[in-house]
């Protein structure tokens, strides 16, 4: 009788489906990776693969943990930025549904070289349905924390522009100093591929919830117009009076269709791609979701 026992797998986007392959073909492994031999987003590969290794079977049978490497972009227009998934989509798992992926950040990589690399650690083997969340109060912003970065061939100065312009039009609304702590980074050469710019903000609040504006520095677009972008969507995203910002509405949507009995989600208003992904969910799951205008939104699965 003849046995194998597979502990990696590598999977090149390159060809056929793209890194979208780790959901089909990798999923009886522990540890995997997949590259997508451009600066395409890493933080859409783990967005799709994560749920999936959360009820990943192992070959031995036993419910250890996963862990995923992913090489390609990591702060790229048209996807969530690292640093988001970093200081927002993880905590908010970790806190609400009772796990935290741990993100190692090896390299950063940036339009067009991509050659970033992430890694993503202790993702568990789940034996039961995710938890079901009730995050209804957001209470009241205590914090707005930060950070502004350049790379490459990017002038280090342009990095206070960013940072400066955005505590400037959060004060204008209201965010006083005291409350606004921006870090601003010059990376290193060693740790990020090409060059790039951005900022990220995110508000923290007195009953735990995190909200999120960003924006990517980009040719023909002055840095402090970047600052002033990304404090305008953090603007955008409290006055709502949503607990979750519009990025991670979406991707929580998978979260709630895995968990047991009803979760209730109050956010702003539905993007088209929270509207997709609760098609989606709906389509391949037993949950199914009630949106409320003006009050809670739920979806109650099995």
């Amino acid at each position: 009788m003849a046995s194998s026992v597979a502990t990696a797998t590598r999977i090149d986007g390159s060809f056929l489906e793209g890194g979208g392959q780790v959901l089909r073909n990798a999923i009886t492994y522990s540890s995997f990776s997949a590259d997508t031999k451009t600066a395409g987003s890493t933080t859409l590969l783990l967005q799709v693969s994560l749920p999936c290794l959360l009820f990943a079977t192992h070959p031995d049978g036993s419910d250890s943990e996963s862990d995923l490497q992913l090489r390609g972009g990591t702060n790229a227009t048209k996807a969530p930025p690292i640093d988001f998934v970093n200081y927002v989509l993880f905590p908010f798992l970790d806190r609400y549904f009772g796990f935290g992926p741990k993100l190692v950040i090896r390299k950063r990589g940036y339009y067009p070289k991509g050659q970033g690399e992430i890694r993503i650690e202790n993702i568990p083997t789940l034996t039961k349905p995710l938890p079901s969340i009730t995050v209804t109060d957001r209470g009241n912003v205590t914090l707005i924390r930060g950070r502004a970065y350049v790379a490459g061939t990017i002038p280090s100065r342009l990095v206070r522009v960013m940072a400066d312009a955005a505590r400037k039009t959060l004060r204008e609304a209201g965010y006083g100093q005291r409350m606004v702590d921006i870090d601003e980074e010059m990376e290193p050469p060693h740790a990020a591929a090409g060059s790039g710019s951005g900022i990220i903000l995110w508000a923290e609040t007195d009953r735990g919830c995190i909200l999120s504006g960003s924006a990517i520095g980009e040719r023909g677009v002055k840095a402090d117009e970047t600052g002033r972008a990304a404090a305008n969507e953090l603007i955008e995203n409290l006055a709502h009076g949503g607990c979750v910002d519009e990025y991670l509405q979406d991707q929580i949507i998978i979260f709630m269709a895995l968990a047991e009995g009803e979760s209730q989600v109050v956010c702003g208003p539905l993007s088209l791609h929270t509207r997709t992904a609760i098609w989606l969910a709906e389509l391949m799951t037993d949950a199914k979701f009630t949106i409320t205008e003006g009050g809670v939104d739920g979806a109650e699965g099995d």
